[in-house]
């Protein structure tokens, strides 16, 4: 995984741009340049602390980055898992009285939990919110289009550098779990089966590179010194 700094992400202050693009309203112009022109950036969310890596998602994509979180049943909570318990078991006895259908609706997948974690950090209710929202993704495990892409991890939100040694943590996909979660199985066979394709691919590549090199060393000692023909043409 490489090391993503999101301050160079950060938008020049804008002087004359058009309004954001929104659902309603926009035109079709507007809307297929603004398709064309997004960058995405991939997060691999294991090891990430949820609160933190919320609140710096919900900043990028209020800025206009195309955000996709990916592995969210490796993101961590501060705090064991007993605690976190209780504190979901408390959120479950939310409802409304009348019509408890119409919410609050209490998601169980570590995607839908870090998706609605972003949400109360975007104002989603206005027309720039929801648009900011739209640029934001999660997913479980790894989907087959985003496995050869890279990805980035956030250095404000690691646990390993933000929670002090010998603190209590849990990880997401154990939560989610233990409250009616019932993929746990299939995405940790699907993650196995990814990083084995993987692990292959890099196998080969490291193949394919070491004879890349050998072949350029046996050029470069066929060509000979080429220091004097350098010095010649004035280089």
């Amino acid at each position: 995984r490489r090391v993503f700094v999101f301050s160079m992400l950060m938008p020049k202050a804008p002087t004359a741009t058009p309004a954001p693009p929104f659902r309603n309203g926009t035109p079709d112009a507007f809307r297929k340049q603004v398709k064309m022109d997004k960058t995405v950036v991939v997060i691999d969310g294991r090891g990430h602390l949820l609160g933190r890596l919320a609140s710096i998602v919900a900043k990028q994509v209020l800025n206009g980055q195309h955000v996709v979180v990916v592995r969210a049943e490796g993101i961590v909570i501060s705090g064991g898992i007993v605690r976190a318990r209780q504190k979901y078991d408390y959120f479950k006895r939310l409802r409304m009285n009348t019509k408890p259908s119409h919410g609050p609706f209490h998601y169980a997948s570590p995607a839908r939990m870090l998706w609605r974690t972003v949400r109360g950090m975007v104002p989603h209710k206005t027309k720039r919110g929801a648009a900011a929202f739209e640029r934001f993704k999660a997913y479980e495990g790894i989907p087959p289009q985003y496995a050869t892409v890279k990805r980035a991890v956030v250095p404000e939100a690691l646990k390993v550098l933000r929670l002090a040694a010998g603190h209590k943590y849990c990880v997401l996909g154990d939560l989610s779990h233990q409250v009616g979660w019932r993929h746990q199985a299939t995405v940790k066979a699907l993650e196995g089966k990814r990083q084995e394709a993987a692990s292959e691919y890099w196998v080969k590549k490291k193949e394919q590179n070491a004879k890349y090199n050998a072949a350029k060393e046996a050029a470069n000692a066929q060509l000979g010194d080429l220091s004097a023909l350098i010095a010649a043409t004035g280089y």
